[in-house]
């Protein structure tokens, strides 16, 4: 039996980040070419790695149907030309499904079944929009085992400002416009585009296109500007779509490898995985899934929040950052808090946001060598949370 191995990430990709619908970038271009599109990036990055070294493809998705489904991880490996002999596979946990495909081949890498991998995500949201295809179990609303609030997850965000009374809407609408601050800052510095992979579109009624930046962000956002949106799950409420993440369409990639693998293949790793942790809490405030995740990751890490020098938080809806934020003491505009702004602003292709959160997290450590310990942490669907502790090889 092989000891346990360290475990690092050693580079990753996105596509732009589209909006959702028939307007949106990729309204014609179908899910599983966007995967492909990334395996052959980071191929293309990274020529020391021989692709017959790649061991498993594990690719997550939150609707395994049409284009996202055929176990997509082994048909896009296929599709992106890896030998024949790399097996993949597909996951799902939500929002966390990228998180879930970095974590469980990490486990394997750990273990020594695998030596490299390649884990990521994808979500076409217009041609699948969240909950196609679901036919909930009645038993969920008749034994009142969840509040029917809990399968619509802005109404989970709304839940969330009541339990947390001193977060209201005002606050949720100053963090969402610091987030497209941050965003725009972030693009104008060049910090976001080294990572995005150009991809080429092609719609019926306008011909070839090019997606070279995110579609979602919305520059020059102001307090004013968002104030009076509508609340759509609540009367008088507090969640807009100024102040959550959008319906998007993308996808994103890594490689993970043992470090001693990187080192012989003579690929540069930028972050080792220290540990990992996902939890369960309510469903009907979701929302507060990244606060036990923490604690147990951090727990298993031996560390304190006070460690942690930066931190990537998936903003599915302000109110959830907020609550994180709020719970382990930490202000709202904390500059180590998602310095490249967030997914209110690029967006949120549901299963891929996971690694969206470590490739930023890991730009973040290359400027910041003071730094040694960082989070990417995410609420999940159905009531989890999910939390990976990295620590900086800057």
């Amino acid at each position: 039996m092989p000891a346990s191995r360290e475990v690092v990430f050693v580079d990753g990709v996105r596509t732009p980040f589209g909006k959702a619908g028939p307007k949106g970038l990729y309204a014609e271009t179908r899910a599983d070419d966007l995967v492909v599109r990334v395996i052959r990036e980071l191929m293309r990055r990274n020529p020391g790695l021989p692709p017959e070294r790649v061991d498993e493809v594990a690719i997550a998705a939150t609707t395994q149907i049409g284009d996202q489904g055929l176990t997509i991880g082994r048909s896009a490996a296929v599709l992106a030309g890896l030998p024949k002999s790399v097996p993949g596979y597909a996951v799902d946990r939500m929002c966390a499904g990228a998180m879930t495909a970095v974590t469980s081949v990490a486990g394997g890498i750990s273990f020594g079944a695998y030596d490299v991998a390649i884990a990521g995500g994808v979500e076409h949201m217009g041609r699948h929009p969240m909950g196609e295809g679901v036919d909930p179990n009645p038993r969920f609303l008749s034994e009142r085992l969840v509040d029917g609030s809990a399968l619509v997850m802005g109404m989970t965000a709304e839940n969330l400002h009541d339990r947390y009374p001193s977060i209201g809407k005002e606050r949720a609408d100053a963090f969402a416009v610091a987030s497209q601050e941050k965003v725009a800052k972030a693009y104008a510095d060049g910090r976001i585009q080294r990572d995005l992979v150009p991809v080429a579109t092609r719609k019926a009624a306008e011909g070839w296109g090019l997606a070279t930046v995110d579609e979602g962000p919305r520059p020059g956002t102001t307090l004013e500007g968002i104030r009076g949106l509508k609340t759509p799950f609540r009367s008088h409420g507090r969640v807009t779509a100024g102040n959550s993440s959008g319906l998007n369409d993308g996808a994103t990639g890594c490689i993970v490898a043992a470090q001693e693998v990187a080192e012989e293949l003579g690929l540069t790793p930028r972050m080792r995985l220290v540990s990992y942790a996902f939890a369960g809490v309510d469903p009907e405030v979701m929302g507060v899934g990244p606060i036990p995740s923490t604690e147990r990751a951090l727990r298993l890490a031996g560390l304190s929040i006070g460690d942690i020098g930066l931190f990537e938080i998936n903003e599915a809806f302000a109110v959830q950052v907020l609550a994180f934020l709020e719970h382990f003491g930490i202000a709202d505009d904390d500059p180590r808090v998602n310095p490249y702004g967030g997914a209110i602003a690029f967006g949120h292709p549901l299963a891929s946001s996971g690694v969206r959160l470590m490739i930023q997290l890991s730009r973040e450590f290359a400027e910041r060598p003071d730094v040694r310990y960082g989070i990417t942490t995410m609420c999940v669907g159905m009531g989890m949370g999910g939390t990976v502790i990295w620590e900086n090889l800057a």
